[in-house]
């Protein structure tokens, strides 16, 4: 039997809000991260007056998502999610990124949910002990639900967006 194991996957980053001084140096990280020119087409984000948003798709290695998460969040005021398709061997993941929140982190399964391991439900069940509402707290922080709520305008006004696709080597 011979060991598999993903060499390449892709996903998107959505830059949901920068200010247009900030949008060169978006485009400067994120060619640097994947070895590419990142020619991003800039719209007017209409959920948060003189910012703008842009989209594109990636393909590249696994672990391109951590890359270019951590690329952006040199712009503490930037609102971004970065997400990585799950691949042969390797869970997905997305990134979100809110001023004020910092950066938010999840595993994703093949729809998109977020999935929570078995050790890290036990643990928080163990720490929550009877107190319920304590593990209500915890799950929609494991969850990023602070992040999807704060995002959520901005996700709702990125309909009939331009997608710019990037692609780096793998391998």
């Amino acid at each position: 039997m011979s060991e598999q194991c993903a060499e390449g996957t892709m996903g998107v980053v959505y830059v949901h809000s920068s200010p247009a001084a900030v949008c060169p140096h978006v485009e400067w990280a994120l060619s640097a991260a994947l070895n590419t020119r990142a020619g991003l087409r800039w719209t007017e984000q209409p959920a948060l007056s003189g910012q703008l948003k842009a989209t594109c798709s990636w393909v590249g290695p696994v672990g391109t998502g951590a890359r270019l998460a951590s690329a952006l969040r040199a712009w503490p005021m930037l609102r971004f999610e970065v997400t990585e398709d799950p691949s042969l061997g390797v869970d997905g993941e997305r990134f979100s990124h809110v001023p004020g929140l910092g950066l938010w982190h999840g595993s994703t399964s093949a729809n998109g949910d977020v999935v929570l391991g078995e050790q890290r439900l036990r643990a928080m069940m163990a720490a929550a002990g009877a107190d319920s509402e304590r593990l209500a707290a915890e799950l929609d922080s494991a969850l990023g639900a602070a992040w999807d709520e704060a995002l959520e305008p901005y996700r709702c006004s990125g309909e009939g967006l331009e997608v710019t696709w990037l692609r780096r080597s793998v391998g």
